[in-house]
């Protein structure tokens, strides 16, 4: 199968910035969507942000204009750039690809294994 290994998270102040990464492996043909989920203690998972193949993005409202999501095709990886960030962005925040691997006609999803954001006031 495809893994998807995410890094960048950690513990930041209110108003700083941190850059994840998740970098898909496997034997891959191509890559189609590359999204971000967050979950909070207590909360839903919801969707942050996704971009896809063409490098069209979306985001959920309470992040845009501080976020950015980006993809590297190269290196199979997916960025989340977030600025400004606030108590309420503490979470785990997961990736998630939409993924054709070779020699399979099928499309799948797969998820890394999340990485925690943390944000202090």
């Amino acid at each position: 199968q495809v893994q998807l290994v995410e890094s960048g998270g950690g513990l930041v102040q209110a108003g700083g910035s941190l850059r994840l990464s998740c970098a898909a492996s496997g034997s891959i043909f191509r890559i189609n969507y590359m999204g971000w989920y967050r979950q909070a203690p207590g909360k839903q998972r919801e969707l942050v942000a996704v971009i896809t193949s063409a490098g069209s993005t979306n985001y959920v409202d309470s992040v845009k204009g501080r976020f950015t999501i980006s993809r590297d095709n190269a290196k199979n990886t997916v960025y989340l750039q977030m600025y400004s960030l606030k108590p309420e962005d503490t979470g785990v925040y997961y990736c998630n690809m939409s993924v054709r691997r070779r020699w399979l006609p099928q499309w799948e999803n797969y998820w890394g294994q999340g990485t925690q954001v943390t944000v202090s006031s």
